[in-house]
This record gives structure tokens, sequence and C-alpha cells, in this order.
């Protein structure tokens, strides 16, 4: 039978809270008193042998699990997770591209890295397997990180993005602005896949502001692109022809050179509002092309480095000190310096 919290506490001779907030990384503990319950908790098997071997060989085995595809601002994460594991000796880090909407195939992934590694980040599915596959991986000790999407209701160390939620009040409130408060028009949301709960937020928050500041506007419909350049391209295509009145449009997720294209073909891009996420080469050329008008970015390198280092953090027994990627909007005239 596995130990428990209490079994920790009895063998290190503190409280059960104590016991939770250092294997949870929290602050208000002493070092001392931190290093006799991580001593406690290896001792009693609570940690698996390869976080207990992580201070033995001084070299912290991390492996992250993101979606393969089209996704540019994915591509930019798994770079700079690559670039800036390369600066760290004392971490040895596998980055897994697998296929990013099969929760099967990730949840299978989670299942494999048990027992091989010390510290896992994901993208995750918010799906049943995914989640249970995750309980597994933690109760054998692996502490996980979620990374630009969360999920709930799981043991895990940490999120590692914005607040998604935030993101879509925000996204809503720019397309509102750019087309002016009492406007009327229709408007259409483009997301990769609302399996990720961060897409779900992302919706949910540019519904909300809508209805509550922009009525005069109508959501005339939701479209799931899978974060693929070709699938939102024909979508958006055949949208237009749908609603050739059509006045905004909003990408959750990722496709925006697909969007971006339709638009252009159909000699859109002048008379519909165009708003998306991630600073890419993607969507630097269609804002400085005026095909998109505000981009909502997440910084690729903030969180990688963060993600690196909540994990070692974990691993190691230490405290963490997290800095949260910030919101901010992109527009042609601010582009920023890569």
């Amino acid at each position: 039978m596995r130990s428990t919290l209490i079994d920790i506490a009895r063998e290190a001779g503190v409280s059960s809270a104590t016991v939770d907030r250092v294997l949870n990384n929290r602050s208000g503990v002493k070092d001392r008193t931190r290093e006799i319950v991580m001593n406690a908790a290896r001792r009693l098997g609570y940690l698996s042998p390869a976080a207990h071997n992580a201070s033995a060989e001084g070299r912290v085995r991390l492996d992250f699990v993101l979606p393969a595809g089209t996704n540019t601002f994915v591509a930019n994460l798994l770079r700079q997770l690559q670039t800036q594991a390369t600066a760290r000796p004392d971490l040895d880090v596998r980055v897994h591209s697998i296929e990013g909407f099969n929760p099967d195939t990730l949840a299978g992934t989670l299942q494999e890295l048990r027992g091989e590694t010390m510290g896992v980040g994901v993208i995750a599915l918010d799906h049943p397997t995914v989640r249970e596959a995750m309980r597994s991986l933690a109760s054998s000790g692996v502490p996980i990180v979620t990374l630009v999407s969360d999920i709930l209701h799981v043991p895990r160390t940490g999120y590692i993005g914005i607040d998604n939620r935030a993101a879509g009040r925000l996204a809503g409130y720019l397309l509102g602005r750019f087309l002016g408060r009492g406007s009327k028009g229709k408007i259409a949301l483009f997301a990769g896949s609302l399996s990720y709960r961060g897409h779900e937020e992302r919706e949910m928050g540019f519904r909300h502001i809508i209805a509550d500041e922009f009525p005069a506007l109508e959501i005339v419909e939701l479209r799931e692109i899978r974060d693929d350049r070709e699938r939102a391209f024909e979508e958006a295509a055949a949208l237009l022809k749908r609603h050739p009145d059509l006045a905004g449009i909003y990408n959750i997720g990722a496709g925006n050179s697909g969007i971006g294209q339709a638009l252009a073909e159909a000699g859109k891009a002048d008379s519909i509002i165009f708003v998306g996420h991630e600073l890419t080469e993607h969507s630097k050329r269609l804002l400085l092309s005026g095909v998109m008008d505000a981009v909502i970015d997440q910084n690729p390198r903030v969180e990688a480095r963060e993600a690196l280092s909540m994990l070692d953090c974990a691993v190691r027994g230490k405290p963490i000190d997290y800095h949260p990627p910030r919101l901010q909007v992109i527009f042609r005239e601010n582009i920023p310096e890569t």
C-alpha cells in the first residue's frame, strides 16, 4: 500500500499540513524542515526512484509532451525548451511530439513515462483518459506541470500560461471597440479544439464580454479547425461565402495564416476585423499587411523558462518562484524585435 501524507508526517515528526506544503512546494516551511520531510517521503517510497536519484546524480530528467502539427506557437515553444535546456547542464530534457487531438495517444504517452522520468510538462486535452493518466503518473511521485492550457482536479505542481478566460475577454473587447460601440454586425469564432480547456475558456470569456458590452454584435458561427492552416483556410473560405456581410473574426487558437489567406483571396481583408493569438512569423506578416488587426501574445520563451524552473525545483524539493507570462496586445505599430 502506498504511503500517505499522514505516514510521512508521522515519520518526519511534523503536521500533515506541513507535509502538504513541502510536497507541493509552497512557501512557509524552513529549509531544514523541508529536507526532513523530503527524506521521509523518499524512505517511505512516496517519491519515485527517479526523484531520489536527482539529488544523488545532480542531473534531472524532464519530459515534455506537446502536440504535433502546424501550430507555429507550439513549434516556437518546443524550440525554446530545447534551446534553454542546452544551457542547463543540470537538466536532461526530452520533447515528445504526438498527435495533438487524440486523448488516448496522449494518455498512453504519459503512462509510458512512468518510471522513466523525474518530471513532466504537458499541453493536455481535458479528457477522462488523460486525467486518469496524469493521476497515475503523479501517484508515482512524478511532478507534472500543465502548459498553455490547464486541467483542474488533477494533481499537478502548477500551470504555466496565461489566464485564458481573460484573454478571451480581451479579444472580445478589442473586436467590439474596433467595430464601434453600438454597431450591429456578424462575427465568427474559430477554435483549435474545445477539448483544450484553454480554448474553451477563451470562448467563454469572449462570449461574456460581447453579451455584456457589445450586445448588437451577433456571433453566427464557431468552427473547430484543429490548429491546421489548410483546414482553417477551407473553413474560413466557406464561412465568407455563407456570410458575405461578416464584420469580424476571432481565432482562439492557431491557423491564422489559413484564415488570413481566405480573407485576402476573398477581398475581405480591409472590411473584416481579424483578431487572433500568438505573435509568430505568420501573424507578424498578417499584421504588417493589414489582414490582422491585433494579436494577443504570450511569450513562449518565458513559458519554457518557467516550466523548466518549476519542474526542476519540484524534483529537487526546492521552493518554487513562479513568474507567469503576461498578456500583450500587438498591433502593426508595436511589433517587438525578435
